[in-house]
């Protein structure tokens, strides 16, 4: 029978989405002109939560596409204008730089982030030890480089230490094609260490994404949103982190002692060990690339970690805002290592550009906000509080939200609200660089609780890696559960008391 248009439509309308979640969207589009005849500040308020409803469900459809949907709604419906949107893209163009070129940047340093993460993986025989060292060069790489592409790395490394064992498993040799989607081949043999393999593996990817989170609280270049609070500060790369630190490296210690304590009593699905049958595969496997590897290719590593140190040092010196750095980046590294075809430097920008994308449409809802004055209501309720009750408001409420939404809109929001009321001169200096310090640490620490509030956590859980390892989103949420404890109850135990 013939395609009516009505299922053409449905079959195109936001492509392989659930039905359920396509019919839901299209509710919203329905009732949101009602809303905005009833009442606009009600229709603000429902729009805000149809869009942090996108981001929940971003594993069934990417937010882009349906919050560009209502954000554009929201501009014909006259709940913020377009000048409006494009004040908030100005505003926070050096956040857009950053994404544009910081992580394209490190494309190009891959392979000595690779070689990094390899060495530590095989040279290191303590699982305690091993996790310890991946949480903690994850959170030093994140807070100069970016975490989503600290995570984009590990998970190169971990794909390719897999497919390498599976391929071993199923019973060929390193340089034969194979399928490592499949279990097919696998022999009997291996099938036990296979499983062990791949709960070492899960346990070790989430080591490495919440060790990104301990490492983007703690500068203005590790979360984009931190880059837009710094902004707004006015707060230089080193200021950053010393405004920072009295919360941010206790959460450090503490999350660091929950890695060793998870791999000690092997609770929450931790504590799985490397096989000896698969290390010495895995030994063999880095033993043959080494002997393989050319003189060119041992001098692009070297050329990438000179151009990672100059990195650090621009950052650390704010020699220039970090997307320029990042440009700088691209230069030097594709300059010093040949890449100079305009097809290879183009993939470097496929990460970044989407979450780019999607983050003009946050300052769109942002928009919406400012002009309905949304958050007001919620912002004068907690300004009626004085010192550290005021602080720990926001950090809680911060947190709260961040956990079921994206902690980028979440901190765009607040940190927008709560400079306007400095501008306002109803906050003294003090008192805003507080709330600064409570809404960063509140959007970055408790978002770890799920795949939602961290890019990087969303980045790995939809992953080509995690149906190899078999991670869920549950599995995630129980793996991250006790870190979630630990560090939130550190960071504002840290506000209270060290603020």
């Amino acid at each position: 029978m013939a395609q009516t248009m009505a299922d053409a439509f449905r079959a195109n309308f936001l492509g392989n989405s659930p039905t359920w979640y396509k019919l839901t969207i299209i509710a919203f589009l329905l009732v949101n002109p009602i809303l905005v005849w009833i009442n606009p500040f009600l229709a603000g308020w429902v729009l805000v939560i149809e869009f942090i409803f996108t981001l929940a469900m971003a594993l069934k459809c990417y937010p882009l596409q349906p919050g560009g949907l209502l954000a554009i709604e929201a501009i014909l419906l006259g709940l913020a204008s377009p000048e409006m949107v494009l004040h908030e893209a100005e505003h926070n163009f050096e956040v857009i730089l950053l994404l544009m070129f910081m992580v394209a940047g490190i494309y190009f340093l891959r392979d000595m982030l690779l070689y990094t993460f390899t060495k530590i993986l095989l040279g290191v025989k303590s699982k305690m030890l091993l996790s310890f060292m991946f949480s903690l060069t994850a959170a030093f790489l994140s807070a100069f480089l970016d975490a989503l592409t600290v995570t984009a790395v590990i998970i190169t490394v971990a794909v390719g230490f897999y497919g390498v064992y599976h391929k071993v498993a199923s019973g060929k040799d390193f340089g034969q094609s194979h399928d490592h989607g499949s279990d097919d081949e696998v022999q009997s043999l291996h099938r036990e260490d296979l499983d062990r393999f791949r709960a070492f593996l899960r346990s070790l990817m989430m080591h490495g994404a919440v060790g990104t989170a301990l490492g983007g609280v703690t500068t203005l270049v590790g979360e984009p949103q931190n880059l837009l609070i710094a902004e707004i500060m006015g707060w230089s790369f080193v200021e950053f982190f010393m405004q920072m630190a009295h919360i941010t490296m206790p959460v450090l210690a503490v999350g660091l002692t929950t890695c060793l304590a998870l791999e000690y009593f092997k609770v929450f699905g931790y504590g799985a060990k490397l096989g000896p049958n698969v290390r010495e595969i895995l030994e063999a496997y880095d033993n043959d690339q080494s002997e393989k590897r050319t003189r060119q290719q041992k001098l692009a590593i070297a050329m990438q970690a000179f151009v990672a140190l100059l990195l650090i040092l621009a950052l650390g010196f704010h020699l220039a805002a970090p997307g320029i750095v990042g440009l700088m980046v691209i230069v030097l590294a594709t300059a010093l290592n040949g890449i100079t075809d305009e097809h290879q430097i183009g993939p470097a920008f496929e990460e970044a550009l989407p979450f780019t994308a999607l983050l003009v449409v946050f300052f769109a809802i942002v928009a919406v906000i400012a002009e309905q004055g949304l958050f007001l209501p919620i912002i004068d309720w907690v300004m009626m509080h004085d010192g550290k009750t005021q602080m720990a408001l926001f950090y809680i409420a911060n947190g709260l939200l961040s956990m079921i939404s994206d902690n980028v809109f979440v901190a765009t929001v607040y940190i927008t609200e709560v400079a306007e009321i400095f501008e306002a001169g109803q906050l003294t200096r003090t008192q805003f660089d507080a709330l600064a310090v409570a809404i960063n640490t509140g959007t970055n620490i408790p978002s770890v609780a799920t795949p939602n509030g961290q890019a990087a956590f969303l980045f790995l859980l939809t992953s080509a890696l995690a149906p190899l390892i078999r991670l869920s989103y549950g599995r995630m949420v129980i793996m991250a559960l006790p870190y979630t404890i630990t560090m939130s109850i550190t960071g504002l135990a840290a506000l209270w008391f060290l603020g």
